[in-house]
């Protein structure tokens, strides 16, 4: 009897001896499928380590894109699950073990088993239900076991900048921290603030520059190598959507220093426009070029160190702190002294009014030649945020949802200068210098060079200058 009992012991080992010969056998024909559609080490020595542990992802390994054919039961919920690469974006239909197994994450105990705490997992972190976290300008939510994020295109879009930078455009993009946080809408909301010239001003007469016709104009020309100290470098409007006024108080400036003959070189005071030319003082919420110059003719402007910027330029008491009288000779003066303790004087300077130069390319350059900036206003498209080198034109988002979020795009900059340089694919390119107003970290130390004669992003439809208004007593 005991003869027959091992007889029948050794029988059944022989058996599943056989059996597991069979599987591992099966495992490896399936195994010989899958490196075939992964092409992988890697994901093969996954796939090795998986055949006897757990299940879930552990049964097919990790898929690098969606495949249907990479799905195993999901017993708990009576429902198929996949272990791809699309688990990246938090999808439910994903394997609850693909973080674990695929991403070699800890695993967060199941419900089924002791330790389990309701929440969510995030880069190898638990958080509680409720938690919220931000990841660039977008907010995640803990409900339950999952992640609801909202979906808000973002300012700072590392796709475009890697888009931009593996091309050969020309120039190269850069992830500025002050903007990351912000959505696409939130920048061209408050980054810009140049409203849409109006008919009126689009309509007005354009002048030439007087220089005689035959004037050779050099291949570069940069306004503050002629005019040393008379120019005036870029300012940061930060989120005050005031470029309308930034733009117009830095032309002025160097035309009253140029008019002058370096008699008078202070730069003017954008947050006096701001705070006192805007209507029910929303001078940060857009402005238009038009009234910025109307004002510098009819009221006048004090020196930037008179009227700094205001630390918070959106704030509810930015009430402008000075008005201006005249004299009845032609000449303004200031109501009240300057709103700060360092800088005494508190003089008006003013402009005639502004007139149109022709939209020509060698017009506009006869124009900085002869008189000096210039303001110019363009459009502005996403990837112009990024910009961090070299000559911008206009490169196509790869992303499709900022096409919705293109509303106020208008943008008032000053041309400073031009240029020629080996630019996009080793071609020799023109192209214009010109100053921003987001700060000098932006950009070439706040300046940036763009396509010349061609108007790229309109940067030549609509070209603005203005003379200095002086009086008698104020000629050199």
């Amino acid at each position: 009897m005991w003869t027959g009992f091992k007889i029948l012991i050794f029988s059944y080992l022989a058996t599943e001896v056989w059996t597991k010969r069979r599987y591992l056998s099966q495992r490896e024909v399936d195994l010989g499928a899958y490196f075939t559609r992964n092409h992988t080490i890697l994901e093969g020595t996954r796939f090795k380590r998986a055949i006897f542990q757990g299940q879930y992802c552990r049964s097919f390994g990790c898929c690098e894109d969606r495949d249907d054919g990479c799905v195993t039961q999901f017993y708990e919920a009576n429902a198929l699950c996949y272990c791809d690469r699309f688990c990246e974006r938090e999808n439910s239909d994903c394997c609850p073990d693909y973080k674990s197994f695929c991403r070699e994450e800890k695993e967060w105990p199941p419900p089924t088993q002791p330790g389990y705490t309701e929440g969510c997992f995030r880069d190898g972190q638990h958080y509680e239900k409720g938690s919220v976290i931000t990841e660039n300008c977008n907010s995640c939510t803990c409900s339950g076991q999952q992640w609801k994020c909202s979906q808000d295109a973002c300012l700072v879009q590392p796709e475009l900048i890697e888009h931009v930078n593996k091309g050969d455009h020309g120039w190269t993009a850069q992830n500025y921290s002050q903007f990351w946080g912000m959505t696409l809408e939130e920048g061209f909301k408050f980054r810009l603030g140049t409203l849409p010239p109006n008919p009126k001003l689009l309509s007005m007469h354009e002048i030439t520059a007087s220089l005689p016709a035959q004037t050779d104009l050099p291949e570069v020309f940069i306004a503050s190598y002629k005019w040393p100290g008379w120019t005036h470098g870029p300012l940061d409007q930060k989120n005050c959507a005031a470029s309308w006024a930034f733009s117009t108080a830095s032309v002025a400036a160097d035309r009253i220093a140029i008019q002058s003959n370096g008699r008078y070189t202070a730069n003017l005071s954008p947050q006096n426009l701001i705070s006192c030319c805007a209507k029910k003082g929303h001078g940060c919420s857009g402005g238009s070029i038009d009234r910025a110059w109307w004002f510098l003719r009819k009221r006048g402007l004090v020196s930037h160190a008179c009227y700094p910027l205001f630390k918070d330029q959106n704030a509810t008491n930015n009430i402008c702190a000075m008005a201006s009288w005249s004299d009845g000779r032609g000449k303004r003066h200031a109501t009240k002294p300057c709103p700060n303790n360092i800088e005494k004087s508190n003089r008006i300077y003013q402009c005639s009014p502004p007139y149109r130069v022709s939209s020509n390319e060698t017009e506009i350059m006869r124009e900085i030649m002869q008189n000096g900036p210039v303001q110019a206003v363009m459009q502005v498209h996403e990837d112009f945020f990024h910009y961090k080198a070299g000559i911008y034109r206009h490169v196509a988002s790869t992303n499709e949802e900022s096409e919705k979020y293109r509303k106020l795009r208008t943008h008032a900059v000053k041309l400073t200068g031009w240029g020629t340089l080996r630019g996009a694919k080793g071609k020799k390119e023109k192209f214009w210098i010109a100053a921003n107003s987001w700060g000098k970290s932006w950009g070439e130390n706040g300046y940036f060079r763009i396509l010349r004669g061609v108007n790229e992003s309109d940067i030549e439809k609509l070209i603005i200058a203005a003379w200095g208004q002086l009086i008698s007593s104020d000629e050199p």
